[in-house]
């Protein structure tokens, strides 16, 4: 047996396979052969921007001693997590069972080869003894003699996890709360969490989490809706935003927002970004610019597009899954300045604004090096330092170029250029966003090219494949996948409607349905009926870094239901809310896209569907979504239409009235008569 990673396409699998560590692949060859033998597994699960896995990788995989004890007494799978989540949700789960920890990556389990249940399990085990834990080799050999002498009780331990495992998936209970006690409650569990001085959830490292931060928005949207007033919960947001975009945890010269900042203050990141985040973010910034005009806010969201098209998209039309921080053997070095090579770059009065905006006139905050981050706002500067805005502007925009340029001198972040499916599809959904708060429809055009590109590359017509790279298709999809690029494709066709998109969408939506539904008690499962059973079938309610594709899956279905007035989606977005209710109740502020569907679902959210001439319907669909309306899609729909037909519309419509606007308002399944002035119709949605 020997390392056979060299033929695969991902990054992090390619990391490994000149590793004198005998990886194999997840398989059924290689499960079979463990099974035959009776070799414990030691699975190792990644991704290529993690920092501790490149550490653990370093010290203990390139160790030929290490190697050697590895290959002799253990069989070695390698998984990259990105292309195969099913493997990590599933044992991620069972490695926080076992130890009642969070868990992290690399993870790392070992497990019995004739069930797959693991017997041990942790993260990143460092080489050498270290606080009286024995070094990783030392380690090993421990395991592999437990598992020789101690077999009787290792099964007896996994027996009881394999139990805890089945419980997993919460029960179907009828609710013990009102709906708006518990969308009530998952407000004020998250101010509970909320830090009021720093802006953010928690009091140490900080990550976005743009799902709790969408929720208060949405949270106050509906509130102000019905006449009251939640202005707390819009300035948590508002801080937490600007906290953020003024922190280190944005990258200020080249755009894009990092994974998670290291300290409360926001402004030490761990240097790597990814695709989900941003894509998310592209969201939140989105609707807080339609509350009105912020340039800090734009200024981050316009960078961030930026950052996307020069560097993250592949010239078939889909986007990369992230960039790694480590840049010649040292974390974030790419983005790290010293004083000095500031100042040798930019003039006097330039240099003066980005010393006092970015707190290079403070002490250093990395190892003798600054990460650029703003400690006061960008008016307050420029007042400091006499300058009027507009001159400040063009001092700003122009040293920024210029360190920028210098900085693309440097060794490059490294990039992962898997295109992951279901990350596209968020992304699709955040550029609609990003195209109307910035009133730029390029960015539709975008949206559009990453439809096509899953269309043509990742969709055989039935099923459709985790990721894509160099002109192969990995394995088949998994839930979240088929929910993102739902999301993202009923997010497109309400700004932009396009027959071949309604028809994917539509195609996904019943294909969804037919992998993953659980007829019997609501809900998607994780993997599909067809797919390979693991030690257990998850069926996700937790918001984690990515919103669970439950809920994700359950609002696209209901949007979808709603305009093309479809039951058997609208029945399953109820049911997969009920399956959820015993979960959301008990952890409201994890379950912030459930509470949102929830909210969706019980609220009268508005569906409108122009149909007329194409610059006047636009002009009415512009008027209608100005501000932040959660609750409002509006669908200009094609009068030649073909492909999925909302069965609700008239089927006839005169040549006479296509020459002016009519908009129909959907309720119960649907369509009201047709309106054809827009005030009147304003009115209609107003309830006035």
């Amino acid at each position: 047996m020997s390392n056979t990673l060299n033929h695969q396409t991902s990054l992090y699998l390619k990391q490994h396979a000149e590793q004198p560590v005998h990886w194999q692949r997840w398989s059924d060859e290689t499960l079979a052969e463990a099974k035959s033998a009776d070799r414990p597994i030691f699975l190792s699960i990644g991704y290529a921007g993690s920092h501790w896995c490149q550490v653990m990788s370093r010290e203990s995989f390139n160790d030929p001693m290490t190697a050697q004890v590895l290959n002799t007494h253990f069989c070695c799978i390698k998984v990259d997590r990105e292309e195969r989540p099913d493997l990590d949700k599933v044992y991620l789960s069972a490695m926080q069972l076992l130890t009642q920890h969070g868990g992290g990556w690399p993870l790392n389990l070992f497990l019995d080869p004739q069930t797959q249940l693991p017997f041990f399990a942790g993260t990143y085990f460092p080489a050498d003894t270290q606080n009286g834990q024995p070094g990783f080799a030392d380690l090993l050999m421990r395991l592999h003699e437990a598992y020789n002498q101690q077999r009787e009780e290792l099964t007896g331990q996994s027996d009881k996890l394999a139990n805890t495992l089945q419980q997993l998936s919460p029960p179907v209970l009828d609710p013990k709360m009102t709906d708006e006690a518990l969308i009530d409650s998952c407000r004020e569990s998250l101010a509970e969490r909320f830090d009021s001085a720093e802006g953010g959830f928690g009091q140490s490292m900080k990550f976005a989490m743009p799902g709790s931060i969408e929720r208060l928005l949405k949270h106050w949207a509906y509130s102000r809706r019905i006449g009251a007033a939640d202005k707390d919960g819009l300035e948590m947001v508002m801080t937490t935003l600007t906290q953020m975009a003024r922190g280190g945890l944005f990258d200020h010269l080249g755009g894009g927002f990092f994974r998670y900042a290291q300290d409360r203050q926001w402004r030490t990141p761990h240097f790597e970004k990814v695709l989900y985040d941003n894509a998310q973010l592209l969201n939140v910034y989105s609707h807080a610019l339609k509350l009105g005009g912020d340039a800090l806010f734009e200024d981050a969201l316009s960078s961030t597009l930026d950052w996307l098209k020069r560097e993250m998209r592949d010239g078939s039309g889909g986007f990369y899954a992230g960039q790694d921080g480590a840049s010649l053997g040292q974390r974030g070095r790419h983005y790290l300045w010293r004083r000095e090579q500031v100042k040798k770059l930019l003039d006097e009065d330039a240099y003066l604004l980005i010393e006092t905006l970015y707190a290079l006139d403070k002490p250093a905050n990395a190892d003798n090096h600054w990460i650029l981050h703003r400690r006061d706002s960008y008016r307050s500067v420029i007042q400091r330092l006499s300058l009027d805005e507009a001159s400040a502007n063009t001092l700003l925009k122009n040293a920024r170029a210029t360190l920028f340029a210098s900085r693309s001198e440097r060794t490059p972040a490294i990039t992962d250029k898997k295109i992951l499916s279901g990350w596209n599809g968020l992304l699709m959904a955040g550029l609609c966003d990003a195209a109307e708060a910035l009133a730029d429809e390029t960015w539709l055009d975008t949206a559009q090219q990453i439809a096509d590109f899953l269309r043509d590359n990742c969709w055989d017509g039935d099923r459709l494949s985790v990721c894509w790279q160099d002109g192969h298709r990995q394995p088949h999809g998994f839930l979240d996948d088929y929910a993102n690029v739902l999301h993202g494709l009923v997010t497109l066709l309400s700004h932009r409607w396009r027959e071949t998109d309604a028809t994917f969408a539509v195609a996904l939506a019943d294909a969804a349905m037919a992998l993953f539904y659980d007829v019997e008690n609501g809900g998607f499962y994780f993997t599909a009926a067809d797919q390979p059973d693991l030690i257990f079938k998850p069926k996700p309610s937790f918001d984690e870094a990515l919103p669970p594709g439950n809920a994700t899956l359950t609002s696209a279905l209901l949007q979808l239901g709603q305009v093309l007035g479809d039951a058997t989606y609208l029945d399953a977005a109820t049911n997969t809310l009920r399956w959820a209710r015993a979960a959301m109740e008990r952890y409201p502020a994890n379950h912030c896209s459930f509470i949102s569907a929830l909210q969706s679902s019980i609220s009268q959210d508005q569906t409108v569907v122009l149909r007329g001439p194409e610059v006047e319907k636009r002009h009415w669909r512009d008027v209608l979504c100005q501000g932040y309306q959660p609750w409002l899609t509006v669908y200009c729909l094609p009068y030649d239409l073909g492909g999925p037909v909302p069965n609700y519309l008239p089927g006839l419509v005169s040549a006479a009235t296509r020459s002016q606007v009519s908009a129909f308002v959907f309720e119960d399944g649907r369509a009201s008569a047709a309106i054809t002035d827009l005030e009147e119709l304003r009115r209609t949605l107003s309830g006035r």
